[in-house]
């Protein structure tokens, strides 16, 4: 379904950030992909001006799925590196350490300089995929918690709950102001 944007609606532009769904190293697992293409029936909002993975296996085969979903097959998907963190122990590290469920706040309290530089790299990121996009449209980004939740903590300043699998926000850019929605 398709929805007719306003003329406010087509100078905004969206960008859904999700977390992978169930994986085993770095290829989902069978559950993953069922529930991968599950979403991809029940809860997309094509079209999609761009599908973004940040490289690792197990985003970009969700969006093949997610894409496939959408009836964009010919959409390329896209690799921003700059989202997938090159410090992932660290960030396991201070995960762990908060404790389970903590929030990307409750991490920056175990360890400041990772989620303050981490933030700023992974918001950066985000931030030129949102301004790749022409006004009005939308992209998909497939990742990885916590990061995805740094990054739209990098660029909005805004601290999400931790993303569950297949999970979201919707970030939404109006004039260069950001707010943000839950994605089920």
């Amino acid at each position: 379904m398709t929805l007719a944007l306003s003329g406010h609606d087509q100078l905004m532009r969206y960008v859904e950030v999700r977390r992978h769904t169930d994986n085993d190293g770095d290829r989902l697992t069978v559950q993953g992909a069922a529930d991968a293409e599950a979403l991809g029936r029940d809860r997309l909002q094509p079209p999609y001006a761009a599908f973004v993975s940040t490289g690792a296996a197990r985003a970009t085969q969700m969006l093949e799925i997610l894409r496939h979903a959408a009836g964009q097959d010919e959409t390329p998907i896209t690799v921003a590196a700059g989202l997938r963190s090159l410090v992932e122990d660290r960030w396991r590290q201070a995960a762990k350490v908060a404790g389970k469920g903590a929030d990307v706040d409750a991490m920056r309290a175990v360890d400041t300089d990772l989620v303050e530089r981490e933030s700023f790299l992974l918001g950066s990121a985000l931030r030129e995929v949102v301004e790749g996009l022409p006004e009005g449209a939308r992209a998909l980004v497939v990742g990885h918690s916590p990061t995805n939740e740094a990054a739209v903590l990098g660029l909005t300043g805004q601290v999400v709950p931790p993303l569950g699998k297949g999970k979201g926000v919707l970030l939404i850019e109006d004039g260069g102001d950001y707010r943000l929605e839950p994605l089920d």
